[in-house]
């Protein structure tokens, strides 16, 4: 395609982390870059925190705080207009601790004695010494002040998160903000009452940072990036500031949301804010949007976008079919324009495997589109992102590191894949070898029997600090269900090889999976007790099973024994769908129970205990050996 005079403007809306730029604008723009357009990017998710989290933000603050009467002051409120001048004092230091331009401030922060406590800090009282000694010792011992003062300022920071919540803005999430009024919602009603309300601080500021961004880089077209519910009332908010600016910038959505939820769009109001929204894998629908709004396409040659249509007014849908580009073809990921030294690392869970997570900046990049395996039946297998499974060579994946930590000078790398394929590892990491390559790198997996004790060595090798994959349901029979593809004592085996080579494991977990019993969740507890005791994976997290309408048990449920409850009429947003199971199980209570278990387990309390402690309600005996998980490892040897 010849070079396009019109200015691509990538966004990242708030909100998505703190610690690393979300990696879609990264991709869109040395994709674009790579075909000779005009592309740049902007992060308006950190810009917003760091904006409301300065001593300018925290005036603010406070000042609609006394605009408030003092029976709506919550006690963190309170606590905060009681400490203010403390906060006005460390508020820009701390910031400039988290970014890592002022590590000497560890030893005042690891002290207790610089920052004011809200709220958050009393998660500290379970760490008690009760011999009256340091209760974060155990975690960080007598040398780790940097992790100790950043978990200390991380509760720091939350607690300010949670006085901006109570007295300014009560959707504000630093992940999932304004969630509810985008997720499976299905009428645009609810999120356009927000967006027509009077504008909150959180969204005057918003508004300032997306007026200078254009001012900036004066774009003809902003793609906005929505990667979860939590981004998309920050994304409509940027796309209502710049049609107010100039309505003739082209605003397109797209990203995982909007390729999840909104693939039977037809709400006309949707395009009051964007002209356009893309599905699936942006980088063909964009080329083809380019070419159109150059004059060298027609409309009806766009590919997987919606519009409205400038007669009727109604939403039209068009699909020129065309070959999706290759992933060896896609170019490699750039963070220019990123401020790269502004990004926040903070430490929420004293767990080593847990934190890489919101910890360090990572360059975030993807072996393979789609999953290899695609028959999980509680993902949304039947989307592009999971089904359409292309590779790259192990020297393209190569080439492209290597340019990345030239451009970015950081060599540490989050493998984003859904799951990864093993032989594609294994050639990347004798890749890496071969080329003597420095880098450190983590990423999802399935605990399959491919990751041999041989394979895992040469993974650490090769930079392999930490793995995680899922577990789901510690339970043959719904693993079976589930056609994971993997048993029990196979992850046990899987796992064990990745810690003996040095490399932490976390392990997503499941619960309420349909016909899931009470006898099963208790047993599945067993199962993830012994699996930390053995030292076979070092952190972990349940989620709540959730029926989506694009994963083989929302479009076949009476497989797997449950009956979907009716959808109202979808004009917006449509994924998550209600079910009844015949088990009546109350998955919510026994929930409570697992997040608790789960939590000590990653602090190495409690792993001495009957699993029946954890619950609230009386629950049968585990039918699991005491020794499964131990005898299942001798077996392999």
């Amino acid at each position: 395609m010849p070079e396009s005079s019109l200015r691509v403007l990538s966004v990242i809306p708030p909100m998505t982390q703190l610690n690393t730029p979300y990696p879609s604008t990264a991709y869109l723009t040395g994709f674009l870059r790579s075909r000779g357009v005009d592309a740049v990017q902007e992060d308006l998710a950190l810009a917003l925190v760091l904006k409301l989290f300065s001593p300018e933000g925290l005036a603010a603050i406070r000042e609609a705080i006394e605009a408030l009467p003092a029976r709506k002051h919550t006690r963190q409120v309170a606590s905060f207009l009681a400490q203010y001048p403390r906060y006005a004092a460390t508020i820009a230091p701390v910031v400039a601790f988290l970014q890592g331009r002022d590590t000497t401030l560890a030893h005042r922060i690891g002290g207790r004695d610089f920052l004011p406590e809200g709220a958050r800090f009393e998660s500290l009282d379970v760490y008690i010494d009760p011999d009256g000694g340091d209760p974060l010792a155990w975690a960080f011992g007598a040398l780790g002040m940097q992790d100790r003062a950043r978990h200390l300022a991380t509760l720091y920071l939350n607690d300010l998160a949670d006085v901006l919540r109570d007295a300014v803005d009560p959707r504000f999430e630093f992940v999932r903000y304004a969630e509810s009024l985008a997720q499976s919602q299905p009428t645009f009603e609810p999120l356009a009452r927000a967006l027509a309300a009077p504008p909150t601080l959180v969204d005057t500021r918003l508004a300032a940072l997306t007026r200078e961004a254009i001012a900036k880089h004066t774009p003809r077209i902003v793609l906005l990036s929505v990667p979860f519910p939590g981004s998309v009332y920050g994304a409509f908010r940027i796309a209502q500031t710049i049609k107010s600016i100039d309505p003739s910038i082209v605003t397109v959505l797209g990203g995982g949301f909007a390729n999840t939820e909104l693939r039977e769009l037809s709400e006309p109001r949707v395009f009051d804010y964007f002209d356009y929204v893309t599905l699936d894998a942006g980088e063909r629908p964009l080329l083809a949007l380019i070419e159109h709004l150059d004059g060298k396409r027609s409309q009806q040659r766009l590919v997987r976008t919606f519009l409205r249509d400038a007669d009727t007014g109604a939403v039209r849908y068009v699909n020129f079919v065309e070959p999706d580009i290759a992933f060896a073809e896609v170019g490699t990921p750039t963070w220019d324009g990123l401020p790269l030294d502004r990004y926040l690392s903070v430490l929420d869970m004293l767990n080593p495997m847990h934190r890489l997570w919101s910890d360090g900046r990572w360059n975030k990049l993807t072996v393979a589109h789609g999953c290899y395996w695609k028959k999980c039946s509680f993902c949304d297998v039947s989307l592009d992102y999971i089904s359409r499974y292309d590779g790259a060579s192990a020297a393209t994946l190569v080439d492209r590191i290597d340019a990345i930590v030239a451009e970015t000078g950081q060599s540490g790398f989050h493998f984003v894949d859904e799951a990864a394929p093993p032989k594609s590892l294994k050639a990347l990491a004798q890749e890496l070898v071969s080329r003597n390559r420095a880098i450190s790198w983590w990423g999802n997996i399935r605990f399959e029997k491919s990751f041999t004790p041989e394979l895992c060595r040469l993974l650490a090798q090769s930079g392999c600090i930490a793995v995680s994959g899922g577990l789901e349901v510690a339970s043959d029979r719904l693993l079976n269900l589930m056609k994971k593809g993997v048993s029990v004592d196979q992850v046990a085996r899987v796992t064990h090889a990745f810690t003996d080579a040095g490399i932490l494991v976390h392990a997503y977990l499941m619960y309420g999976f349909p016909t899931q019993t009470v006898q099963d969740t208790v047993d599945a507890l067993e199962y993830v007790r012994q699996l930390f005791e053995a030292g076979c994976i070092q952190s972990g997290f349940f989620h709540r099973f959730s029926c989506t309408v694009h994963s083989p048990v929302g479009k076949n449920p009476e497989e797997y024994g449950v009956t979907l409850q009716p959808l109202p009429p979808v004009s917006f947003a449509k994924n998550d769908i209600g079910f009844v199971d015949p088990t009546g199980v109350d998955h919510d209570t026994l929930g409570v129970a697992l997040n608790k278990a789960l939590y000590n387990y990653m602090h190495g309390i409690g792993l001495e205990e009957d699993v029946r402690s954890w619950f609230q309600t009386r629950v049968p005996r585990t039918r699991v050996p005491r020794h499964f998980i131990e005898q299942a490892l001798r077996s392999r040897q």
